[in-house]
């Protein structure tokens, strides 16, 4: 009773990550002592309609390019971020240690209480007046 089969169906479309830039704005508004003191606070503030806002700088809020150098490319930061990060960290070279002068000598400090009320006392916990 197997009756012939409809066409085959077509194969899924696999969906593509999205690797466009998210494009920010470096912006330079003037606003009244109020409304800077509550900018400072908050850390945000609300413009007024209609006010003339001037851009410093367009560029991308993930790979920190400036948009006429990355415009119609794809965000780098979206592929692969190692550019932000100083590099492949696995293949970086270690930091070097100092080597001391060959008259030096080295000479082993006294232990410093990091926690509980000794280190507060001693100053380590609070700042120096």
């Amino acid at each position: 009773m197997s009756g012939p089969e409809g066409p085959p169906a077509p194969p899924a479309e696999e969906e593509q990550p999205d690797v466009s830039h998210v494009w920010v704005v470096a912006a330079e508004i003037e606003v009244i002592p109020k409304i800077a003191k509550m900018a400072d606070y908050r850390g945000s503030f609300k413009a007024s309609e209609g006010q003339r806002i001037d851009a410093l700088e367009v560029y991308c809020k993930g790979c920190r390019r400036p948009y006429d150098e990355v415009t119609g490319q794809d965000c780098s930061a979206k592929i692969d971020n190692r550019h932000l990060i100083g590099g492949d960290q696995s293949t970086r070279a270690k930091r070097k240690i100092p080597v001391p002068p060959t008259n030096a000598r080295v000479v082993p400090g006294g232990r410093i209480q990091r926690r509980g009320i000794e280190a507060y006392v001693g100053g380590v916990s609070r700042p120096p007046r």
